[in-house]
């Protein structure tokens, strides 16, 4: 069956996308950068608003958006909300099946002074600031700015089949365009499921949806049952996108899940995780990283299990020792347990140090019961900001409260305190899956940047399994070791995306080969890389030098054209033709300045402190206004009837102005990034290249290093090539042309690049060359060669297509770099596809003057 979301999985459509560009009124006014799965989002919305296809959702549109736990789909309904009022929608309805949920949605939405507050300080959309207005009903609702009710589906559904005074009710939606807000939508489906909507949740939301044809529903879910037929059929025409928990994990955006099994009872386990807990905070301190790790224990079924969970918990934090500590120093066979030993002693942290540091970190006002109804909004605004510096929790105490809503960064290490399982015949049970529901949660990344250039939300260490910081993008999950549950755990995580079995992968050895380690290149060369940095304008002096070169911009006035046909007659006055119509060039510095002034003031980019950004070179407002480096040197061209161009009116002035600024905002901040990349800077090479270990999945086309082609070739500098099947294919290609390349040239060696050098484009975008060729001509040997290469499947082209074009303006740049006696050029080649070799051959040679 063919979903909405499979449309845009084609080539044509993903080049489609590629040119759809994100509006202002969503890049200006969230706060967090959009991520690129996010941009993904918002781009498949516009083009299913903007364009006609086959397949198209009808009026009133009903789109659901499937994407994984800790994806920030919060991000992506705020960002689709300032859109649609952009497109003029003023009153929006959020709900969904938990309080919980609400009031950390009202956070991210209402709150400026919380850390997951959603927006810049100031909301403005067409230059007028709104603001965010939480209603009851939409009687009170202005059309001025944002209104939007929070509420539950089960209060929703009560409140508009059991009317009373300020409840919502039908009437309030039918002479009004709403915008419909559902999170965790798959709470919705149970009239779907049961074949009858009579009565249910369902049909309550799909009687709003339909009191308008303007209405949009917009549906959120990490959980979407597919197996289902009557679900399938539901959804098949209004899954806009599916970004699932597995496509999520595979691009390095959430942590990695460890299972860590031992025979210990449970204090053992309990302090086993108290010391990985003080090991990440240690490690990241001594790395500059801010981090408070949090421990969460889980009980089984009852509150007053995990109640007592915590009684004990605060009698083994008083009663802790350095014997209980050196009990599992001398027992635990887990690897990063005797590894955090180890930086222990190094780090010169004594067992008592130890000991003393746990019972500060846990102490009782430090840990939280989340079970407690209660302090239920104190708990919750704890547990939704757990990574603040004044948040003091360590310690949260569970049973099934935070399966759904939760939003944790630093959670490491999950304790389960109970030892049973419901599984039955290998199949997981009921508890397993929740179980899998809340490591899931907990898996979200917490950001941290070590070096320069470093993505803080993306794993880092994937292909250098052996680094200590490693562990900083890790969940363990700490249970007793039993077969068949961790088995039957593994499938439920498998299946859910966020697991991939340790089994399944093997461990391989990239060595330096002695040959290279013993080289000139090796031991005194250098290697070219770049930086990310704030993108400079110092060399900005004219809007032109932002890429605005039009200098005519047309305003239709309103000619008032028009005329009046009886119904019965076949012959019709004829509406004023294009040939009534006339021009006439104003030049800005022409028009009323008083009007130009209040065009300008009305929209926020254009106050001076903010066009100083962008200009930085620029004087004065009236230096904007009227020098030809900047608008002086602008006309518009009015179009209308010969009388309308005669007296041109103040108002038709500033409607003119107000989108001609607009146009030129636009375009400016199309062209303009915060980052840009550097001018290259060298770093020796001994230094960059290192031994490593990484992980591949056996029996998968990466697991074939290709030793027996490259095990005794001195070009290549590792021991094997763990690469795609493109990039085997390259190097292939490479040894067939070797010997024709070392008649010309000398010092030839090919590294490929795991992960160690990053160069940056013109808008600070990240990319990792494959591989990176050294050479040198053989008649002057003080002149090196560095190559940037990049083997690319067919099917990523197009997806990657800035890639190449970065790759290809390297190679334009001839980039020449001389330090002492010698000199270097920095060059790069389009991508290698197997499907072009010889006219990548032709290139290469071409760029090594060969």
């Amino acid at each position: 069956m063919e979903f909405l979301h499979d449309l845009f999985n084609n080539p044509f459509a993903k080049k489609t996308l590629s040119q759809v560009l994100i509006p202002n009124a969503i890049t200006d006014n969230l706060k967090f950068g959009i991520r690129p799965y996010q941009e993904e989002a918002f781009k498949r919305y516009l083009y299913t608003e903007q364009e006609n296809f086959e397949g198209k959702p009808g009026k009133p549109l009903h789109l659901l958006y499937n994407m994984a736990t800790g994806s920030g789909k919060t991000m992506v309904m705020a960002g689709l909300m300032l859109h649609l009022y952009a497109k003029g929608y003023r009153n929006f309805l959020f709900f969904v099946n938990s309080n919980n949920i609400i009031q950390k949605t009202k956070d991210n939405f209402l709150s400026p002074q919380t850390s997951k507050y959603l927006f810049r300080e100031k909301i403005v959309i067409d230059g007028k600031e709104i603001v965010i207005k939480p209603v009851d009903n939409f009687d009170e609702s202005d059309q001025e700015n944002i209104n939007i009710k929070f509420t539950t589906i089960q209060q929703l559904h009560i409140d508009l089949n059991n009317t009373k005074e300020n409840s919502i009710t039908f009437e309030d939606f039918k002479n009004k365009e709403i915008v419909m807000i559902a999170d965790e939508a798959h709470h919705l489906n149970s009239g779907t499921k049961n074949g009858n909507l009579f009565g249910s949740w369902e049909e309550t939301v799909l009687q709003i949806l339909h009191q308008n044809f303007n209405n949009i529903l917009l549906e959120f879910t990490a959980t979407l049952d597919y197996e289902s037929r009557q679900i399938a059929d539901k959804y098949k025409d209004k899954v806009i996108y599916k970004y699932d928990l597995a496509q999520f994990r595979r691009d390095k955006f959430s942590k990695e899940i460890s299972l860590v099994r031992s025979m210990y009872d449970e204090r053992d386990r309990i302090i086993q995780a108290l010391v990985l807990n003080l090991y990440r905070q240690e490690l990241a301190a001594s790395h500059h990283i801010n981090l408070k790790p949090v421990i969460l224990f889980k009980a089984k079924r009852t509150i007053k299990e995990s109640e007592n969970n915590k009684e004990n918990f605060h009698v083994l934090i008083r009663d802790f020792s350095e014997a209980m500590l050196e009990h599992i120093r001398k027992t635990s066979a887990v690897p990063v347990v005797q590894k955090a030993f180890q930086f222990f002693d190094k780090q010169n942290i004594s067992p008592k140090g130890i000991v003393r540091r746990i019972q500060s970190n846990f102490r009782e006002e430090n840990c939280l019961s989340a079970n407690n109804d209660g302090e239920a909004e104190k708990n919750q605004i704890l547990l939704n900001t757990l990574e603040d510096e004044k948040n003091p929790v360590r310690a949260v105490f569970a049973v099934q409260k935070l399966n759904e809503g939760w939003d944790v960064l630093n959670l490491f290490d999950i304790v389960r305190l109970y030892e049973d399982r419901d599984g039955k015949d290998g199949k997981p049970g009921k508890t397993t899956l929740s179980e899998a529901q809340l490591i899931g949660r907990g898996a979200r990344y917490f950001p941290f940047a070590v070096n320069e250039g470093d993505e803080l939300y993306l794993r880092k260490y994937d292909d250098d399994i052996s680094n200590d910081l490693k562990v900083l993008e890790e969940l363990y999950y700490h249970t007793k070791e039993d077969s068949r549950y961790i088995s039957e755990l593994k499938r439920a995580l498998a299946e859910s995306g966020i697991y991939e079995d340790e089994t399944q992968l093997e461990t391989k050895q990239l060595v330096l080969k002695h040959v290279f380690k013993a080289s000139e290149l090796y031991q005194k060369g250098v290697v070219f890389a770049n930086k990310k940095i704030p993108k400079s304008f110092a060399h900005v002096k004219s809007i032109g030098d932002m890429g605005i070169t039009k200098t005519n911009f047309r305003h239709q006035l309103s000619s008032g054209g028009g005329s009046i046909s009886g119904v019965f007659l076949d012959e019709e006055n004829p509406v004023l033709s294009d040939q009534n119509i006339k021009f006439k060039e104003v030049k800005i510095v022409d028009i009323p300045v008083h009007i130009l002034r209040y065009a300008l003031s009305r929209n926020h980019f254009y106050y001076f402190v903010h066009l100083c950004r962008y200009f930085p070179n620029l004087m004065s407002m009236r230096d904007f206004m009227v020098s030809e480096e900047y608008l002086g040197a602008l006309a518009i061209t009015f179009l209308g009837t010969e009388a309308c161009l005669q007296e041109i009116s103040h108002s038709d002035y500033l409607h003119a102005l107000t989108d001609l600024l607009q146009h030129i905002e636009t375009e400016i901040k199309s062209n303009t990034t915060e980052f840009e990349g550097s001018g290259f800077y060298p770093q020796f090479i001994h230094r960059v290249f290192r031994d490593k270990e990484i992980r591949v999945g056996k029996g998968s086309p990466r697991s074939d290093g290709q030793e027996d082609l490259l095990s005794n070739e001195s070009w290549y500098a590792y021991n094997a090539n763990y690469g795609t099947t493109e990039e085997k294919k390259f190097v292939e290609l490479f040894s067939r042309r070797f010997e024709s390349l070392n008649r010309k040239l000398h010092h030839i060696y090919l590294i490929r690049n795991e992960r160690e050098i990053k160069i940056f484009d013109k808008r600070g975008r990240a990319f990792e060359p494959d591989f990176i060729l050294f050479c040198s001509q053989r008649e002057d040997q003080q002149f090196t060669y560095q190559v940037f290469i990049e083997p690319k499947g067919a099917h990523l082209i197009g997806h990657d297509q800035w890639k190449e074009n970065f790759l290809r303006e390297i190679g334009r740049e001839h980039k020449s770099i001389e330090i002492h006696t010698d000199h270097y050029l920095i060059k790069a080649v389009p991508f290698y596809n197997y499907g072009n070799e010889n006219e990548f051959k032709r290139i290469l040679d071409e760029t090594l003057a060969i």
